[in-house]
C-alpha cells in the first residue's frame, strides 16, 4: 500500500465516520501535498477492496468508516444528528423484505432520518407553549361564578 493510501485509511480509522473532505483535511495535516482527487479515489479503492464502505447520511458527501464498522445511522433532520443503532435494530425488517420481495437488506449501509430525542423534546416543549398562548387568561381578582358575590 502506498503512503498516501496508508494515510487515508489511517485517517478513517481514526475519524470514525468522515466525508472525503474531512479525510483530506486529516490528511494533509501530514502531507500537504495530497489532494481531493487522490483521497477520493483512494476511498474509492479501498471500497473496492471491502477495507471500508460508505453510507449517505443526508444530502452531503458521503461519510466513510472501517467495514467492520457496522450498525444502522439515525440522522436527525431537525438539527443533523447522527447516532448509531445496533444493526439488528431491522431484523423484521430484513426478513420481510427477504421473504415478501427476494431482497437482501444490507442493515450496515442504511441511514434512517426522523427526529432525535432532544429536537423532540425541543418540539413537544415548543407546543406546549404555543397551546398555552391562545388561552383565556383566568382574572384572579373577580370571585368566581357561583361565589357569593353572584348573590
Amino acid at each position: 500500500m502506498t503512503p498516501q493510501r496508508q494515510l487515508v485509511l489511517d485517517a478513517v480509522r481514526e475519524l470514525g465516520h468522515a466525508t472525503p473532505e474531512q479525510v483530506c483535511t486529516r490528511v494533509q495535516a501530514t502531507a500537504p501535498a495530497v489532494n481531493i482527487t487522490t483521497v477520493y479515489r483512494t476511498l474509492d479503492l479501498l471500497e473496492e477492496l471491502g477495507v471500508v464502505r460508505h453510507a449517505h447520511l443526508g444530502h452531503g458527501a458521503p461519510t466513510y468508516s472501517e467495514h467492520q464498522h457496522r450498525h444502522v445511522h439515525l440522522v436527525c433532520h431537525h438539527c443533523g444528528r447522527v447516532d448509531e443503532a445496533p444493526t439488528e435494530l431491522l431484523s423484521d425488517v430484513a426478513s420481510r423484505t427477504l421473504a415478501d420481495l427476494g431482497f437482501r437488506l444490507d442493515a450496515t449501509h442504511v441511514a434512517l432520518s426522523g427526529t432525535c430525542v432532544d429536537c423532540a423534546h425541543d418540539d413537544e416543549d415548543s407546543t406546549e407553549e404555543d397551546s398555552t398562548e391562545g388561552a383565556p387568561q383566568q382574572d384572579d381578582t373577580a370571585p368566581p361564578e357561583g361565589a357569593e358575590g353572584d348573590r
